[in-house]
């Protein structure tokens, strides 16, 4: 009978973010950025490793790594901290004692065509480098993991060298041996067969699994080693890395603790909150329909999901938006139907009849129809122009403004505004003519209002596919109103700072309505 650490083992999260997420194209974080991502994924995610490097990159990977090993050991976490090491003799070793890491990933072969066509060494050459790299290590107090490159392509081709690398090193001072399945290759059939084989020969010892996602199969190859007896797996923010990317750490935590019941260490409400902060440093969008994190995997849209769920939540998972941090939304537009409305107007706390609710229904199908945007911000004032109410008047209004761009000189913004009944006027400089118009405005609020402004969170354009130069343009800004909440409100203009400027006068009118 099995005992419950066996119904409900404990599976070690490694993320390898600042290491393989780093090799994404295009994606370089700074110094600084991989300390905030390196702090929040220790101290609020609470992922059990953290690897951070690649050794002998650069000065400035050596700056980083320096930093996160500094607040890991001030805060008793400096062996969950992990660089990758090479087999270069006694340099990646040297390199990561002097960042102050403790921890190396030691980066060998795992398949007979990789040490003979890439390092075109015979095996045993191979492999007595390996050894005296993990004896120096050891011998300086270091903790070694051994990856095995390619070991997938290993177990398909050439198993007798997988197995005789390890039968090798298994009496060494090797902590975990890291089987990456560099080129996204195999299957969760071929994962749970090789990872038996492993286990079988080598029964006691720890295994970590790293999965590739070139055939879309990372996440599933993952549950499959764990499955299996994998003890560790590896995982990225937001599944980055290179060329197709990681297993996804928020993908991976669900099915884990839904699919298969094992207990981790993450802490699943901060999942979306790193997940924003990595799309912000990395540069790399998040898809709207990624699962767990992406903007509308908590959003219906069918009218009929709204309505079961009034009914004992009838189109509800295990997958509940306030265990990541996140809610439930229900969409507004062509297919919202009677029951989205509804939700939305309860959250806003405005009660309909059954007539009223129709026409306010059909009038945003027809904006949906037109492709406009509809936000829950927008709903009362469609609800009072439908019902012929008089909509209030905008107490927050634009006057005049001017913006003024020149090469290498900031942009400079002038503007008048009126906020109840009183004039005010102000002038900045920014980063980009909507940045000197916003701080233009900050400054009003803040200094003759005495007024907190709202905090931008995300900042979207778009234009209708195929459009040209003359293309209409959608902004929809996400604002950080107020302890957290957030409010979405979009402007339509044929130029983008216009559009931008909207967006930010209908936010200020509806948190005026509010106060």
């Amino acid at each position: 009978m099995l005992n419950d650490s066996q119904k409900h083992p404990y599976i070690e999260i490694m993320d390898s973010t600042l290491r393989d997420g780093e090799q994404t194209s295009g994606v370089s974080f700074l110094p600084h950025e991989k300390l905030m991502i390196a702090r929040q994924l220790l101290k609020k995610v609470n992922v059990d490793r953290l690897e951070v490097a690649s050794a002998r990159v650069s000065e400035g990977e050596k700056e980083a790594v320096r930093k996160i090993c500094r607040i890991a050991e001030a805060d008793g976490m400096l062996g969950r901290i992990e660089v990758l090491g090479f087999v270069d003799g006694k340099q990646s070793v040297d390199w990561i004692r002097d960042c102050g890491g403790r921890v190396i990933n030691l980066l060998a072969k795992g398949s007979y065509r990789h040490c003979m066509q890439q390092l075109h060494k015979q095996p045993q050459e191979h492999l007595d480098e390996v050894m005296r790299v993990i004896d120096y290590a050891y011998n300086r107090q270091m903790t070694v993991n051994l990856y095995l490159e390619d070991w997938s392509g290993g177990m398909k081709d050439s198993p007798d060298y997988v197995f005789w690398m390890i039968d090798a090193l298994k009496d060494m001072p090797v902590r975990r041996f890291l089987l990456p399945d560099t080129l996204g290759i195999i299957n969760p059939l071929q994962v749970v067969e090789y990872i038996r084989k492993m286990l079988r020969r080598y029964p006691g010892k720890h295994f970590d699994f790293h999965a590739h996602n070139d055939y879309d199969l990372a996440v599933s190859n993952t549950l499959a080693a764990v499955l299996s007896g994998c003890r560790g797996v590896h995982v990225t923010v937001n599944g980055l890395g290179e060329r197709c990317g990681n297993a996804p750490l928020a993908s991976v935590q669900a099915i884990l603790k839904d699919q298969f019941h094992a207990r981790t260490s993450i802490d699943e409400s901060q999942l979306n909150a790193v997940s924003r902060l990595v799309e912000g440093y990395s540069g790399i969008a998040v898809a709207p329909n990624m699962p767990i994190v992406g903007e509308n995997v908590f959003t219906q849209v069918a009218g009929v999901h709204a309505d079961g769920d009034n009914k004992n939540n009838l189109y509800c998972n295990e997958l509940i938006p306030e265990r990541f941090g996140r809610k439930r939304e229900y969409a507004l537009g062509k297919n919202s139907g009677k029951a989205n409305i509804i939700q939305n107007l309860k959250e806003l706390g405005l009660e309909l009849t059954p007539e009223q609710t129709r026409k306010v229904t059909k009038r945003i199908t027809e904006l949906g129809d037109r492709k406009e945007m509809v936000t829950q911000e927008d709903l009362p004032f469609i609800v009072a122009d439908v019902l012929k109410h008089d909509i209030p008047d905008d107490k927050v209004k634009l006057l005049s403004y001017m913006v003024s761009t020149s090469y290498g000189l900031k942009p400079i913004a002038s503007i008048k505004v009126e906020i109840d009944g009183k004039i005010y006027e102000a002038d900045s400089t920014g980063d980009g003519q909507y940045d000197a118009f916003v701080k233009a405005l900050r400054k009003i609020y803040k200094e003759k209002l005495n007024a907190t402004f709202p905090r931008l969170a995300n900042y979207v354009v778009s234009i209708p596919p195929g459009g040209h130069t003359d293309a209409l343009v959608q902004t929809v800004i996400t604002w950080n109103v107020a302890d957290g909440k957030l409010m979405r409100t979009h402007g339509l203009d044929v130029d983008q700072t216009e559009a931008a400027i909207k967006a930010t006068f209908k936010m200020l009118n509806i948190i005026h309505q509010q106060s």
